[in-house]
């Protein structure tokens, strides 16, 4: 879910529906919104040989999109394995419990409330159906259960909402804080340093071929967003409401709401560090 659309300087592309890597591919969910971009992006991914795929993030409750998502799998020979979610927002888990029933496959997520079967997903963890190597990454912030999928096999991450194709994404706060959001764009910056990672495969928007630019870019940004609340703060503008008013006047209106709960994570970030 995104707090600003096209925001200067953030990388860009087009249509995401069926573009990807060598081992995985997108299936766009019809749920556009100012909040889902183009709408939800739900990955197949799996070895080119392997007759089993993994599904990350079935997206919403739309019985045409998972049957589309089954039918995709099914064309490349292959059947669905085991479907993973990033975190448990309606737009990427709604459907999961629905496509589980579909494919019969069980549901490992970081919530033991959004699991279907006995297995969940912790730091370290690492998915192998079908021969896939995935290793699951720890990535809070955006919500206190989001997860990050690394592919090394592709230089790529998969990161849900922690990193979006176009404009930024929101702290969803209370759940969401921006002090693990922070370590968690560290966390995917070292991957993109110190193993290999070149390719975003985000939840929402285009594909990012510059992977350490694109974290380079959150980093930066954030830094700035959390200067000009500090800033607002300091000349007076003490509610979220009146923060929000004052550093997102240039931000579309209709994304207020989720630009409020991203000052309200910060204003707690800068009370956590005294600094307010």
């Amino acid at each position: 879910m995104t707090d600003a659309s096209a925001l200067p300087g953030q990388p860009r592309g087009g249509p995401i529906d069926g573009t990807g890597t060598a081992r995985a591919v997108c299936v766009l969910a019809p749920n556009p919104s100012p909040m889902t971009l183009d709408g939800t992006n739900t990955w197949i991914v799996a070895e080119p040989d392997s007759p089993l795929a993994v599904v990350v993030d079935p997206g919403p409750l739309d019985e045409g999109h998972l049957r589309q998502v089954i039918g995709t799998v099914e064309r490349s020979g292959r059947r669905v394995g085991l479907t993973l979610l990033t975190h448990g927002h309606w737009d990427h888990a709604e459907g999961a419990a629905r496509f589980a029933e579909l494919t019969g496959t069980a549901v490992r997520a970081l919530d033991p409330a959004l699991r279907l079967g006995d297995e969940g997903l912790a730091a370290g963890d690492v998915v192998t159906t079908g021969g896939l190597e995935l290793r699951v990454v720890p990535t809070p912030g955006h919500t206190s259960d989001s997860l990050s999928f690394h592919l090394p096999a592709d230089g790529a991450v998969l990161t849900g909402d922690t990193v979006l194709g176009r404009g930024t994404t929101m702290v969803a706060h209370p759940d969401g804080r921006l002090g693990e959001y922070l370590d968690s764009l560290r966390r995917l910056r070292s991957l993109t340093v110190d193993d290999g990672v070149r390719t975003v495969l985000p939840g929402h928007g285009p594909v990012l071929d510059d992977a350490q630019g694109a974290v380079e870019y959150y980093l930066a940004h954030r830094a700035s967003r959390l200067a000009q609340v500090e800033t607002a703060v300091e000349a007076g503008h003490r509610t979220p409401g009146e923060v929000v008013a004052h550093v997102y006047a240039d931000v579309d209106r209709s994304l207020w709401p989720a630009a409020e709960l991203s000052v309200r994570a910060q204003l707690e970030y800068l009370e956590e560090h005294g600094l307010v």
